[in-house]
């Protein structure tokens, strides 16, 4: 159930069933000479849509742009601050808690915003006992990464051993190719990728990274493979979910 494509009356009959709501969110940046741009929000869309189909629960729009500014030395990068993201993690929350959900279970597809994520979820109960809002006390935010989950890593390790790095991934470009295998790219990339070096500015990351990747062999993915990765993917975060509705 997509809450953009619900009415009112279904959300409020949904209410009587479930507090329960996914919230997936990703980010809008470079991802090396294959990868596309879109790639941390169209991975944690299809998740999330998986997992909603799966465990019958409402899937909020996605949260499409996040925390990237160290990407945007690349063109194309779209970032949010982290102190206005957590304001729009905050705003979000509140507007739904008013409603009545309570349990606010965020897939994300972006490292860059795990701290960030973490940060606004410690506010948002803060503020929602500062503003009286009844069942304040009752809310709770939980943080799915999907490219963390342990079949997931397993299964990377598995198919690309060291190639997989930590950015532009051939676990991440897979999906992509699974969900949009009319979108998939092909560049020529060099043997030599750069790894291993600490994250500053945008301007020091790009030239650490000069082609966007992080360690990574984007070559290797195949839409087969972004299958593999979906379908574990939902079925480690639906049985996730189901466990944190059922937390008191």
């Amino acid at each position: 159930m997509l809450l953009h494509l619900s009415t009112w009356q279904e959300v409020e009959a949904y209410l009587q069933q479930s507090q329960g709501i996914i919230f997936p969110i990703g980010s809008t940046e470079q991802h090396g000479p294959t990868g596309l741009i879109g790639t941390d929000a169209i991975c944690a869309e299809s998740i999330a849509r998986g997992v909603g189909e799966a465990t019958q629960a409402i899937v909020a729009p996605t949260i499409n742009v996040g925390m990237a500014l160290h990407h945007t030395a690349f063109p194309g990068t779209i970032s949010l601050r982290p102190s206005t993201m957590i304001q729009v993690v905050k705003e979000y929350v509140t507007c739904l808690t008013k409603a009545g959900f309570t349990k606010f279970y965020f897939i994300n597809g972006h490292g860059g915003n795990m701290a960030t994520l973490k940060a606004a979820f410690s506010e948002t109960y803060a503020d929602l006992v500062d503003l009286q809002i009844p069942n304040a006390d009752k809310v709770k935010c939980k943080l799915g990464n999907w490219f963390m989950c342990s079949t997931v890593y397993n299964l990377a390790k598995e198919l690309y051993g060291n190639q997989e790095g930590s950015h532009a991934t051939p676990s991440e470009v897979a999906l992509t190719q699974y969900i949009y295998p009319e979108s998939i790219k092909q560049a020529e990339l060099s043997e030599e990728v750069a790894s291993g070096h600490k994250i500053y500015g945008a301007a020091d990351f790009r030239k650490q990274y000069p082609d966007g990747r992080m360690g990574s062999n984007p070559d290797l993915a195949t839409p087969e493979h972004g299958k593999q990765f979906y379908d574990a993917a939902v079925k480690e975060l639906s049985n996730d979910y189901l466990r944190f509705l059922s937390e008191e």
